[in-house]
């Protein structure tokens, strides 16, 4: 058995890093890694917005099984 991550450019600082595709927060199918989320959270919230939730597998491996 194996396991899946996807390395692409995060959208926002275009330093690469690892996700998993099932759950990595994107838009338009454009990437975001984690710190540019949790740094856009506040930002978000001072704006009236909700935060943008990250899934708890978003960061870590996927399981070939499943992919």
């Amino acid at each position: 058995m194996g396991h899946v991550l996807v390395i692409g450019k995060c959208g926002q600082c275009g330093k690469p890093f690892s996700f998993n595709p099932r759950y990595v927060v994107s838009k338009d199918n454009i990437p975001f890694c984690r710190e540019c989320v949790e740094a856009a959270n506040p930002v978000r919230i001072k704006n009236g917005l909700d935060p943008i939730h990250v899934h708890s597998e978003a960061y870590e491996p996927l399981d070939e099984a499943s992919f």
